[in-house]
């Protein structure tokens, strides 16, 4: 069964945009406060506040932690694969 859609309208560094998503209200209004505030702190530094800078240093400051908080994530994960493997040695060496 499809999940129900809605379409929201909102701006995006003063730019009006439409979005059709089955998220819920809350997330999509994180979503754009989010992209927005990125934007912003891209156009205050970009040279001139040209729009597309900011996008595209909106875009790679987004890819940059989106790719820590996988790589942190993944060692995480590894850590507790490893806690894993010696509890279920310790286990069973005590049967």
């Amino acid at each position: 069964m499809a999940s129900d859609k809605k379409t929201y309208d909102f701006l995006i560094a003063g730019v009006p945009y439409k979005l059709k998503t089955s998220h819920d209200d809350a997330t999509v209004q994180e979503l754009v406060e989010f992209v927005n505030n990125k934007m912003n702190q891209a156009m205050s530094v970009t040279k001139y506040g040209s729009f597309q800078n900011a996008a595209v240093l909106t875009a790679l400051n987004v890819a940059e932690e989106l790719i820590l908080l996988k790589r942190k994530a993944h060692r995480e994960l590894e850590k507790l694969e490893e806690k894993a493997m010696k509890l279920s040695t310790q286990l069973e060496k005590s049967v």
